[in-house]
């Protein structure tokens, strides 16, 4: 079954489903490793792991060369940050097109203005609805493969206010998209009130130290929320143990003080299944 069939009916099977965020193959790796049904391509994590912010610098081909890498590594559907479609409604098409050509199972498409920021920082804009409704017809129009999940997102609790967001919740859904996600609720009450207010399939971002509050999967899953991301939390936890051995490798010359964070050789060798791949072409 193609990962988007395997998506989409997780969706409407109903239940919660956890998105880790990964960044690229070998995160993706250690995602399918960790018994996970779905991994979460995080474009703030991607354009982290280039040494830039999550502020609209990366291009479209860039995003999707990585996407390929974490696709190729995983039998796990990836659901995309396909941000703004890096662009107005052409660009999102060709976006799309991309992303489809990558092997991602679902994206969500956001209605900030190009270049967009991390969902969580301050001092975001939006576009139009009615330029966000035209750009997912658009995308709805160009997907080839109809079980592919268009998921339409909004930021508009933190510039416009709550109402608004579920205003543009509202007409996305009509327009089209699959899936519901309205970023960055400020509050238990907000996040209960999307859930009432918007029906069909909904998506939360969770993660740790963010604007929105972390609620329980199982309270969630009560409300009628189908997947939730997390992320950047991996990221987090790379650079809190790189920083942990890197103090060891200047302060002593190696980093055998650190090796409670540190993975074996032959751990990181199953993980990215050398044995495997040396085997083949062999009698």
């Amino acid at each position: 079954m193609r990962t988007t069939t395997r998506l989409r009916a997780m969706i409407d099977a109903g239940g919660i489903h956890i998105a880790p965020g990964a960044f690229d193959g070998l995160t993706t790796r250690l995602v399918e490793e960790s018994g996970a049904a779905l991994v979460y391509a995080s474009g703030g994590a991607i354009a982290r792991s280039h040494g830039v912010p999550d502020i609209g610098l990366l291009g479209p081909t860039e995003v999707a060369e990585r996407l390929a890498q974490m696709t190729a590594v995983t039998s796990l559907p990836v659901v995309a940050d396909a941000d703004t479609g890096f662009g107005n409604a052409v660009n999102a098409v060709r976006t799309m097109g991309l992303f489809e050509r990558a092997g991602v199972a679902g994206l969500h498409l956001e209605d900030q203005t190009f270049p967009k920021r991390c969902g969580h920082l301050d001092d975001k804009s939006l576009v139009p609805t009615e330029e966000m409704v035209g750009k997912l017809h658009a995308v709805l129009d160009a997907r080839t493969d109809p079980d592919l999940v268009v998921i339409a997102r909004t930021d508009a609790i933190a510039s416009e206010g709550v109402d608004a967001a579920l205003e543009r919740a509202h007409a996305y859904r009509d327009a089209g998209a699959d899936m519901i996600f309205v970023e960055a609720p400020e509050s238990v009450e907000q996040i209960e009130l999307v859930a009432r207010e918007i029906p069909g399939p909904k998506l939360i971002n969770m993660f740790h130290g963010g604007k929105t509050p972390v609620v329980p999967a199982e309270r969630l899953a009560e409300l009628g929320y189908r997947l939730v991301i997390i992320p950047s939390d991996l990221q987090r936890a790379v650079i809190h143990a790189c920083r942990r051995v890197l103090s060891e490798i200047v302060r002593t010359g190696d980093s055998s003080a650190a090796d409670d964070v540190m993975a074996s050789f032959g751990e990181r060798e199953r993980l990215v299944r050398t044995a495997e791949y040396l085997s083949i072409g062999r009698d």
